[in-house]
Formats: structure tokens, sequence, C-alpha cells
């Protein structure tokens, strides 16, 4: 039985998610859905390719997936569908795809053009679902699209090294539901520029000179509980998706604050680690 999973921003709010799921339905009525997010931020690229990127692997291979982010069709912003370590996405060509092709490079790349046939206003309901259907039936990609080679990249996604390599920009690319700050600067890079020397993280005004292999680890657990102070502490992790996070030890917003909040960091700052010989 095929998987159809949806990642967008259209909320929980308005009725869009729900017409998607309906008109999924009503073509193959035995097909499973899977929400994986109607909460990211409008037309927010990079939080979406974080998203889908860490997701899409847990699912069995042969899903596909609809992602609906900044999908009206223009000039400048075709559809494609992507077939990618045996799963396949549909999307628009507007960069959701580039962090997940870094490291595996897609078996095949549509560009979509049955519009002519279809009228909308709507193209995640009257095109996405299309496609989507017509790859659960066991349809070919060829069949409704023409072969390309090219996927948009994201501005800023990869992280940078200076010249002399003691030092890495990166970039905030999400800030998750704890308020915790996400870089582009995955673990594996990372290790591969330090080259075993000592760093030390700037974010803002902001330092860290040590990252932790989990957040409790920043906890002296010698201390009796009644005297510790460890909530509202910043840290450095590389989280479950081994991306660099910057985060304060049991965040919420409403009492002790996040990463986000108290360090005043938000999409696109800048991250960078200066290592030390």
């Amino acid at each position: 039985m095929a998987i159809i999973t949806l990642t967008t921003d259209f909320g929980e709010k308005d009725y869009f998610a729900g017409a998607v799921k309906g008109a999924i339905y009503s073509e193959l009525p035995e097909v499973k859905i899977v929400d994986i997010s109607h909460s990211i931020s409008p037309f927010n690229i990079p939080e979406a390719a974080y998203i889908i990127r860490n997701a899409y692997s847990s699912f069995p291979k042969g899903t596909i997936h609809i992602i609906g982010i900044d999908s009206e069709l223009n000039p400048e912003n075709k559809h494609i569908a992507v077939k990618l370590d045996d799963h396949y996405f549909i999307c628009a060509n507007n960069g959701i795809m580039s962090m997940i092709c870094q490291e595996i490079a897609p078996e095949k790349i549509v560009e979509i053009n049955i519009h002519d046939k279809i009228e909308s206003s709507f193209p995640v309901l009257d095109v996405f679902v299309k496609v989507a259907c017509h790859v659960a039936r066991g349809g070919t990609l060829e069949v409704i699209g023409k072969v390309i080679n090219h996927i948009k990249p994201i501005i800023n996604i990869i992280p940078q090294v200076n010249y002399d390599n003691t030092q890495i920009i990166g970039n905030v690319i999400y800030i998750d539901n704890y308020g915790n700050v996400v870089s582009n600067i995955k673990q594996k890079f990372f290790t591969e520029v330090q080259k075993g020397r000592g760093y030390t993280i700037h974010a803002r005004n902001h330092k860290f000179n040590i990252i932790y292999k989990k957040y409790s680890d920043i906890v002296n657990f010698e201390i009796p509980e009644e005297r510790r102070q460890d909530e509202g502490r910043g840290l450095v992790v590389f989280n479950a998706s081994r991306y660099l996070e910057i985060a304060i030890f049991k965040s919420n917003g409403n009492t002790v604050g996040s990463a986000s909040t108290l360090m005043g960091l938000k999409p696109m700052d800048t991250v960078t680690v200066n290592f030390i010989d």
C-alpha cells in the first residue's frame, strides 16, 4: 500500500491541508497519508528543506513526499518530481531539494508538464496530488514531465571555510519548537575542518568552547538537585540530525526562555567556529 506524506506551510486553521487529503483519498481510497508538518513558517524554504531532509528516510522505500512550500507556478518556479534514495519528492524547484541532494545524487528529475491539462490556482491540490497518485499507481516520471539535470540551490545552505582553514562561517537554518537554534554546520564537516584543534563557537555576542554529546551533559549530577541552577544555561550540541545546535537547557519560552529569544538569534544569522592551533 502506497504512503504519501505532506509537508506544507498551510497551518491548521485553513482548509488547504484537509482539501489535499480529500483529493488524494478520492483518487486512492486505500492510500496512507502521513502529515510530516503543516507548521513550516510561510515560504521558509531552508526550514522546509531541513525538516524533509531529516524526516523522509524514516519512511519505507517508495514513499511519495508532497512538499507544498512556495509552490505557485511561474517562470522562475517550475514544478518537479524527483526520485532520490528510492523515494519520490514532488515540489517546486525552489531549492527545497538541494539539502538532500548535497549528500545523495538524484536517480531522476523531471520538470512536470501536465499543467496544460489542469487549470489550477492551487497546484498542491490540483497538480501535486495528480502526480503523487500517478506514481502511487506505479506510473513512471517520464509520463508527467521531461527529464532535467538541475535542481535550484538554496543560498547559504552550505557553510564556508576561510582561506587558511581557521574558521567555518555558517548560518542559522532552523529554530525548533523549543527555540533551539540549528546551524547548517554538520558534524562530519566540522570534524574534517577541525583536525583535532581547539575551537570557539560564536553566535552574536555569545561564545562557547564545549560541544556536549547530549543536553543533560551540562548538569553536574554530583550536586544535589535542589542546589542546581541548570535550567536556562546555554550549551552547544550536535543534535539528533548531526547539525551544530545552540540550545538552552530545558528551554521554555514562558519561563526560562530559549536560545532564540535569549540570544537574539534568528534564521540566516551567522554562526562561526574559530579553530585554535
